[in-house]
């Protein structure tokens, strides 16, 4: 049997901007405050689950280039690719 692919979650600027500033509060949500954020957001706690998974890998790849970015790129460049991902510089 083949296995069926879970669809894609679309998210809307506001839920995203309620995502973004919980992730700024907190970026590993326990599983009671993923279930109030899902409230929140109108989405659920596994659909959070999985966002917060993605958005911290997506930290961490950002963290990366800064590290990085500090020895070959202007620091303008790096605020400009924050940006282009929607992240704070």
């Amino acid at each position: 049997l083949p296995v069926k692919k879970k669809q894609r979650t679309f998210y809307s600027a506001e839920q995203l901007e309620e995502l973004e500033k919980m992730f700024q509060e907190d970026h590993y949500p326990d599983s009671e405050k993923r279930r109030k954020i899902a409230a929140v957001v109108g989405v659920t706690p596994q659909r959070i689950l999985v966002w917060f998974q993605n958005r911290r890998a997506k930290w961490r790849k950002l963290q990366k280039l800064s590290i990085k970015g500090n020895e070959k790129y202007p620091a303008s460049a790096l605020a400009d690719h924050a940006a282009s991902l929607r992240l704070p510089p």
